[in-house]
């Protein structure tokens, strides 16, 4: 029975989908569950990329213990000297090296031969090596570079010190059969590979990364790199919860499976769908809210006189449970930290009572308080640096024969007040008119989304928007029991971004 390696990627090229801006706090509270979860590395970002990815690294670097933090860098020494500083106080730390290796990256993006390819490459690697045990190097769009020369690529890397040597497919093209041979094809032609760590990364361009990376395993690939909820860039990434619950559930067939605690798994998709605001959907293979749900009434008669009639995973084998009462308005703050570590959270003590205030003000307005209300509230309320603006209050007049009107009151970072009014075609649009007039901030509305946390009249709302000004595009979330307000929040949040994102450079994007 192989050991599959697990390489997370979802703090950068899942940020990478369009829209999702994670700070560097939550791109922290992200690692430290997936550390949790048990994935072997965590590619905390593109160190290079900004001054922010080049934060975001050092502090996850910082802060994880039992896993290899990795930064991503091109074959340039800029970046891997980059790469080196921000990890430079990582227990474990790796340097993601790459190059683009497919004839059409050769001619059109890099105007490079054959040769100052391998060069580069080899140039690159022997660099890392000097500050790294550790160097992955990646041959970006390998699945669509001649087998004879990625052989060639593969076996100069190697040579030159790479410790793991990744093979993706960038842009989704392959079929698992073709995925597959490539590996069986390079371990037969470079036996080298025997001594180093094989690894695949795949893009769900034809809906066929996970189907891919499975048929990688198969061909000899022992580490399988992807992403929480299977998010990234385009059609996004190999979702890790499906590949690791497919060798788990058929590892009579594959004959590997994953060091990963599976009931770490449900925790660590929410917690990614509520930060990055990416909605996972109900029949998503292993995390949707249907992946369980009987509604035919063959199949509940089956599930009901014998589970595995049509359930081949237990919910409970990847964490989810039923609800159930956990605290009330009488619960302390020491029982509330408990029950916060109970739930995986590893929260500084500023944000501990910046939560345990706003549990206390949810105890007035819900008669129950569920595991999930804690959680959004949570997530919600985690300290993300100072903020422009802060809402203080919204009042709205609404009537079916009369023009929606908001007042909103909002609270600058230097503790002035700035109030406004507007009219809107509706009771959020006119909300969000007062907002744009409050903040003087020309923004467009590009998504609108409303969830509810839990059951009940007085469940709580959780509100997804994104704003785009010009090139930018943020998200921004917001939690409460009135939905107005959520709305609110959520795009007084998603214009505070765009405040801090505006001055900073444009953060370099690739694909590997």
């Amino acid at each position: 029975m192989r050991t599959i390696e697990i390489f997370d990627t979802t703090l950068r090229d899942g940020e990478q989908s369009p829209g999702v801006n994670i700070s560097t706090n939550e791109k922290v509270e992200i690692a430290l569950q997936l550390e949790k979860l048990g994935v072997n590395k965590i590619e905390a970002g593109f160190a290079a990329a900004s001054p922010g990815d080049q934060k975001s690294v050092a502090e996850v670097a910082k802060r994880v213990k039992n896993a290899t933090v990795v930064s991503l860098a091109r074959a340039v020494k800029d970046d891997m000297d980059k790469a080196y500083e921000a990890l430079r106080n990582a227990q474990n730390a790796s340097l993601h090296v790459f190059l683009a290796t497919s004839p059409i990256h050769r001619q059109f993006k890099l105007n490079m031969s054959k040769e100052e390819v391998l060069a580069r490459a080899v140039e690159a690697v022997t660099y890392a090596k000097k500050y790294f045990t550790e160097v992955q190097f990646s041959a970006e769009d390998a699945a669509r570079t001649e087998i004879d020369f990625l052989a060639e690529v593969v076996e100069a890397v190697i040579k030159a010190g790479a410790t793991t040597v990744n093979i993706p497919d960038t842009v989704g093209y392959m079929t698992p059969y073709q995925y597959g041979n490539i590996f069986r094809e390079l371990k037969k032609r470079v036996p080298s590979t025997d001594l180093i760590r094989l690894s695949c990364h795949c893009h769900d361009d034809l809906g066929m990364a996970v189907a891919n990376s499975l048929a990688a395993v198969e061909g000899g690939a022992t580490q399988v790199e992807g992403t929480i909820n299977g998010i990234g860039e385009r059609a996004g990434n190999a979702a890790l919860e499906e590949v690791a619950l497919a060798l788990e559930t058929r590892k009579d067939y594959y004959q590997a499976t994953t060091k990963l605690n599976l009931k770490e798994i449900a925790r660590t998709s929410q917690l990614v769908s509520r930060l990055t605001g990416m909605i996972v959907p109900g029949n998503k293979a292993v995390v949707g809210a249907n992946a369980f749900a009987h509604e035919s009434g063959i199949h509940q008669d089956g599930v009901l006189k014998e589970v595995t009639t049509y359930e081949i995973i237990r919910p409970e084998s990847v964490g989810f449970k039923s609800n159930k009462l956990v605290l009330g308005k009488h619960s302390g703050r020491h029982a509330f930290k408990e029950k916060l570590v109970d739930l995986g959270y590893h929260l500084e003590q500023e944000e501990v009572n910046a939560a345990f205030a706003a549990f206390k003000v949810l105890c007035d307005k819900k008669k129950e308080i569920t595991d999930d209300d804690i959680l959004a509230l949570v997530d919600s309320k985690m300290v993300r640096g100072p903020e422009a603006f802060q809402l203080e209050s919204v009042q709205l007049a609404y009537g079916n024969i009369s023009v929606p009107t908001a007042s909103v009151r909002l609270v600058r970072a230097d503790g002035s007040v700035c109030e406004e009014a507007a009219c809107g075609n509706g009771s959020v649009d006119s909300i969000y008119k007062a907002i744009d007039r409050a903040t003087g901030e020309e923004v467009s509305l590009v998504d609108y989304k409303i969830l509810s946390v839990t059951h009940g009249q007085d469940a709580l709302g959780e509100v997804f928007v994104r704003l785009q000004q010009g090139d930018l595009i943020v998200t921004g979330r917001g939690v409460s029991t009135d939905v107005l307000e959520a709305s609110a929040i959520a795009y007084v949040r998603a214009v505070n971004k765009i405040m801090e994102r505006r001055g900073e450079p444009t953060p370099v994007s690739v694909t590997i």
